[in-house]
């Protein structure tokens, strides 16, 4: 019983494609040396250890060994199958399981214990080089370069990684966005507005409220953006992967852990036109709210205005028809 499956992996689109080839080479050298009949070959490429989400290759390769199409599976090292403590221990059990044994070039038949082992090093090492990476991304910012993607606004200054420059046309959409929310102009008109004047959109087909207004815990959206205002502000967001889908989602980080670098040269719009922008928001968000139902009597008859608008929503003790939205969404407050 000597039929063997191989399976190499690379991590990133930065490294060699030959990288595949290479591990491919090096596992049938080893299963010629132990006299294994290699049937299958399988891999993925620019696929992170990290999970074994979106990894065809791994994939294609259970369902084979379900089949019982091979009895040996030959790697590397153990950290090309992942670098997770809890997927490769799982992967191990599986094959296990069906009966089919793991070999590593460099360490030969594998066991609990070298799963175990390797497992950790391989999680280790990737959350190192993630610790690392973010000291790397902290030190740039630090000095005013930017350590993420490219901003609506900016350009990009080649031969200079993390510099940017402000790209005049989308700096006057910019601009205009700021002045006409400050205006008075929802984020739906404003969008309703640019792709009526053809204006292309950050990202998609066409502009919406949502690339406007964004979110303001997460620092999302243009009008949320304080580098438009000469402030760049780095590590708002933590980004995790979803352990059920391998997906990265993003958590907010606490203020305190917020890095704010004064950018002037980038600012495109104002101080006062930022400032303007966000006290609107607040002011929409939170709209001020009297304390408590207008009540008075007419003629000797109770009668009930609404909060809001001041209109007449109940009278000698039958409702009114009123449509106001804060009065439906604060209804029982009303017409207590």
């Amino acid at each position: 019983m000597n039929r063997t499956a191989i399976y190499a992996r690379f991590s990133t689109d930065l490294q060699n494609e030959r990288s595949i080839d290479d591990q491919l080479a090096l596992c049938r050298a080893y299963a010629e040396r132990e006299g294994l009949n290699v049937v299958a070959t399988f891999d993925d490429r620019a696929r992170s250890g990290g999970s074994v989400m979106g990894r065809d290759g791994l994939r294609h390769l259970m369902d084979k060994a379900r089949e019982h199409e091979f009895d040996v599976l030959v790697v590397e090292a153990l950290d090309r199958l992942s670098r997770d403590m809890e997927d490769l221990a799982g992967i191990h059990k599986r094959l296990s399981f069906l009966g089919i044994e793991i070999r590593a070039v460099h360490e030969g038949v594998v066991n609990t214990v070298l799963v175990g082992l390797r497992g950790l090093v391989g999680q280790l090492y990737r959350e190192d080089i993630a610790h690392k990476v973010r000291w790397g991304q902290a030190g740039r910012v630090n000095k005013g370069l930017h350590a993420g993607g490219l901003t609506y606004g900016y350009s990009y200054v080649l031969g200079d990684p993390g510099k940017r420059l402000i790209a005049g046309e989308e700096a006057d959409i910019v601009r205009r966005i700021f002045r006409e929310y400050v205006d008075g102009q929802t984020p739906r008109d404003i969008a309703h507005n640019l792709n009526r004047d053809r204006i292309p959109p950050p990202r998609g087909r066409a502009w919406n409220a949502s690339t406007i207004n964004g979110n303001a815990q997460r620092g999302t959206g243009l009008l949320h953006n304080e580098l438009y205002a000469g402030r760049l502000i780095w590590n708002r967001v933590r980004m995790i992967n979803d352990p059920d889908t391998g997906k990265r989602v993003s958590r907010p980080n606490p203020k305190g852990e917020w890095r704010i670098v004064e950018v002037p040269d980038l600012a495109i719009v104002s101080s006062d036109l930022f400032d303007a922008a966000q006290a609107r928001k607040k002011a929409r968000n939170h709209p001020s709210k009297p304390s408590a139902p207008t009540t008075t009597y007419v003629g000797g008859a109770l009668e009930v205005r609404c909060l809001w608008c001041g209109n007449v929503v109940k009278r000698r003790g039958q409702v009114q028809a009123h449509s106001h939205p804060l009065f439906r969404r604060d209804r029982k407050r009303n017409m207590r």
